[in-house]
């Protein structure tokens, strides 16, 4: 089954993005010409670095490691898998756009929403009982002005025709894992989320979103928190997959 996107004047959730169209002469990213595919300060060659994952990726963990192989990661789930590369393309757009993004960087933010809902749609987000999204510490969101994976949840479930419920909560304000070995990646603590209070999980199908994916450890962790609290099944969507 294929799905798409709703595309954005359709979206149902208050702050809906508008597609940004670029302002002044030099590409942000590769400092060449604007050209008339530009949005958000960078040129069309520039966004066309967003490079989709390779096929006969694994259904779990979106890796090429061979069927007859085990995920490689440890994962939670039945089925994850990611809209971009995040290494991939040339330039790497994964790479130069999240950590501007995570800087609150409105105009990238907005655009590459927007390519979102140019694509399709997973089918495994078809029949979900509700999205979440993993949570931003409190005070990152309110330092950025907004919360990415939140927005890509919010997007997704419109687009499959279900609930976005907020079911989870930062409560330690961790190191970012951007940009941090792997070895302390792995080592953030289940107790990094929790429930939050009221939220209903017993027997449903719940998909969680978030913006990247690298070791799968903050994935790993809300997955396994609502599991345990009841969920029948969790799947995984997330903008960028680091492979």
């Amino acid at each position: 089954m294929t799905l798409r996107f709703l595309p954005p004047e359709k979206l149902p959730f208050p702050g809906a993005f508008l597609r940004l169209r670029s302002e002044g002469t030099l590409c942000r990213g590769c400092l060449g010409q604007l050209d008339d595919r530009a949005e958000a300060g960078l040129c069309g060659r520039c966004w066309q670095g967003l490079a989709p994952l390779p096929e006969g990726r694994c259904k779990r963990c979106a890796l090429t490691h061979g069927e007859d192989r085990e995920c490689p990661e440890p994962v939670a789930w039945t089925r994850g898998d990611a809209l971009w590369d995040y290494h991939g393309g040339r330039p790497a757009l994964g790479a130069m756009l999240m950590p501007g993004i995570k800087a609150g960087e409105w105009g990238w933010r907005a655009a590459l929403l927007g390519r979102a809902c140019q694509r399709d749609l997973q089918g495994f987000a078809a029949d979900v009982d509700l999205v979440t999204a993993v949570p931003a510490h409190p005070w990152r969101r309110w330092a950025r002005g907004f919360d990415l994976a939140e927005d890509l949840a919010r997007l997704t479930a419109a687009s499959c025709g279900t609930s976005f419920t907020s079911l989870l909560r930062k409560t330690l304000r961790s190191p970012r894992q951007t940009g941090r070995p792997e070895s302390q990646r792995r080592r953030l603590p289940q107790k990094a989320f929790a429930l939050r209070t009221g939220s209903e999980v017993e027997g449903k199908l719940i998909l969680v979103v978030d913006d990247v994916w690298t070791t799968g450890t903050t994935l790993l962790r809300c997955a396994q928190l609502l599991t345990k609290a009841g969920a029948a099944e969790v799947r995984v969507l997330t903008l960028f997959r680091a492979l």
